[in-house]
């Protein structure tokens, strides 16, 4: 018979066992259900996206107010710089995979040999890359954003200690037709300019999701207004120009041009002139097209009607300045005749009826003293006097002592021609869908009276070269003497015209800006606005219509000119363009 100590030795020994077995079991099931779980979370993922969104937060750099979620697993891949189109979905902007080198200097063991080699492979300065290679550190980059055969050709070298990492390259299929309104990017994929950089955190987020951002731009619009700018420009020798076309009804930018511009694909290579942005960031004194608010306030504030009368017969004295006509009338004038003749005298004397006050809280509500709110980086300030006298008074009211962007003038003359309410601009196709509607700056019967104004213009007046049959055109001439150290150059000088079409019932604005132009034998060496932006105006008009699907509709002239304009209708003279 076994002892008592065996027996007890024994029954240790299973009891240790059965423990051993059960923690075994124990363990292993653990591990299966740990296993089980992984792979039902792999297949709820892959399959059926777990029923939960896996999300980032895409913060605006510029401003941290600014955020959104973004799915990154609807997306289907890692966050990218999305595409960027027109509003008809033409593509403007867009990322291209591409690979860029880099080396670990330490790794290499010839030195010289290796950058001799790389430097032949991509064109490279053989002595600046060895200066590079001979660096104490064990990352240099060699070159960003390789082409294709570049790639292939350092592949083919076999160098250790050369390695290529994959980067995205901002492409522009356009090159520079929208340069200023598009924008570019850095070598490290950030908007340093345009909508690329104002709404940087967009494209972020757009491209995770795989929508593209839609800008308010046509293309086709662009082209034509960048190829009617640039004609003038070399027709009149002109050292630069702006153009906007804008969409009355919704604020929208149809078309921003700034002249000379560049190729956002080399930036690098741009001239400080080229990228300069003149609708956004230039300010001008835009000269007699400011005669549009004159007219406006002095109605609006009960002080002239369409047949109220100034005494133009002399120059106007004040202070130590006098105020001239280019084309004297040596008469008392209407209202539209100073408006249509462009009479800087008939201005001054209703600036002075209006007030230095009344003109200054007017031009404030039309937004002419702070920067323009749309999505561009770079937006100027207006500037204007900080002491509004008389003399500055006089001067604003024909558009000369008061600078501000192109951008204020379409804003403005929106305001003036559509029923008195200023216009939210926006860079984005719906940009303003969901903003309130802007203030309203002048009654709507004010608004029908500088309609007409402006219809006279171009029928009588300085700006019947812009005139397109069946489009009811309207506008204003403006040209500004340039000033230069404080004083004004006598023949350097600002051309523009602003026109709105139809007039009736007025949809678009059109703006032409031309810098410093010089008369030719075409236009008897004239070089003001009628001469030169007044006809480019007209042409673009004359094609955009047919393209955005607008007849011509030929109908009767009114009877504004034998209303309110006496002398047209007596004389039945078409007064000379070159009176600015």
């Amino acid at each position: 018979m076994k002892s008592r100590a065996v027996i007890a030795r024994e029954s240790t020994g299973w009891r240790i066992m059965e423990q051993s077995r059960v923690r075994l079991w124990c363990v292993g099931l653990f591990f299966c259900l740990c296993f089980f779980s992984i792979a039902w979370r792999m297949c709820d993922v892959a399959l059926a996206g777990g029923g939960h969104a896996m999300t980032v937060t895409v913060t605006d750099p510029d401003d941290e107010k600014k955020s959104e979620q973004v799915d990154l697993q609807s997306a289907g891949s890692a966050l990218q710089r999305g595409d960027i189109v027109d509003r008809n979905g033409v593509l403007l902007a867009t990322s291209l995979m591409t690979g860029s080198v880099f080396v670990n200097p330490k790794v290499i063991i010839d030195r010289r040999e290796a950058a001799s080699k790389i430097a032949g492979a991509l064109g490279m300065d053989s002595a600046k890359l060895l200066a590079q290679l001979e660096r104490k550190k064990s990352f240099v980059w060699i070159k960003r954003q390789l082409t294709p055969r570049e790639e292939q050709r350092v592949n083919s070298l076999g160098i250790p200690g050369l390695y290529f990492a994959p980067e995205e390259k901002r492409v522009y299929p356009y090159g520079r037709l929208l340069a200023h309104a598009v924008g570019y990017v850095g070598i490290d994929n950030q908007g340093l300019a345009g909508i690329e950089r104002s709404l940087n955190w967009r494209l972020r987020s757009a491209a995770a999701v795989g929508q593209p951002l839609i800008l308010s731009i046509d293309v086709r619009l662009q082209n034509i207004i960048r190829e009617e700018i640039s004609g003038a420009m070399s027709e009149f020798h002109a050292s630069g120009g702006a153009g906007v076309i804008l969409d009355i009804h919704n604020g929208e930018v149809l078309s921003l041009v700034s002249l000379p511009d560049f190729d956002p694909n080399h930036p690098g290579d741009a001239s400080k002139d080229a990228r300069f942005n003149r609708v956004a960031l230039g300010d001008y004194e835009m000269g007699s097209t400011f005669k549009s608010f004159t007219m406006a306030m002095a109605m609006q504030y009960g002080l002239a009607t369409m047949k109220s009368r100034y005494d133009a017969t002399q120059p106007l004295k004040i202070a130590s300045f006098t105020v001239h006509d280019d084309h004297e009338m040596h008469r008392w004038l209407t209202v539209p005749e100073i408006y249509a003749y462009s009479s800087n005298i008939g201005a001054a004397r209703i600036g002075l009826s209006i007030g230095g006050k009344r003109q200054k809280a007017f031009l404030e509500k039309l937004g002419m003293m702070q920067p323009v709110d749309i999505e561009l980086p770079g937006r100027a300030s207006p500037l204007y006097p900080a002491d509004w006298r008389d003399i500055n008074t006089v001067t604003i009211a024909y558009g000369q002592g008061i600078s501000v962007t192109p951008l204020h003038l379409v804003r403005g003359i929106a305001a003036m021609v559509d029923g008195g309410i200023l216009p939210r601009l926006t860079l984005l196709k719906g940009g303003n869908d969901d903003r309130p509607q802007g203030a309203r700056v002048i009654s709507e019967a004010v608004s029908k009276n500088i309609r007409r104004l402006m219809r006279l213009v171009v029928e009588h007046g300085t700006g019947t070269k812009a005139d397109v049959p069946g489009y009811d055109v309207g506008g204003k001439t403006g040209t500004a003497q340039k000033a230069s150290h404080g004083v004004y150059a006598a023949h350097s000088r600002l051309s523009s015209f602003v026109a709105v079409f139809p007039i009736n019932h007025p949809r678009y604005v059109v703006l032409v800006m031309i810098d410093d132009p010089r008369g030719n034998a075409s236009t008897h060496q004239f070089a003001t606005a009628g001469w030169t932006a007044a006809p480019a105006v007209g042409r673009v008009i004359a094609r955009m219509g047919p393209l955005l699907g607008m007849p011509p509709e030929y109908q009767a002239s009114g009877d504004d000119a034998e209303k309110f304009w006496p002398a047209a209708a007596a004389e039945k003279k078409v007064y000379h363009v070159a009176a600015e």
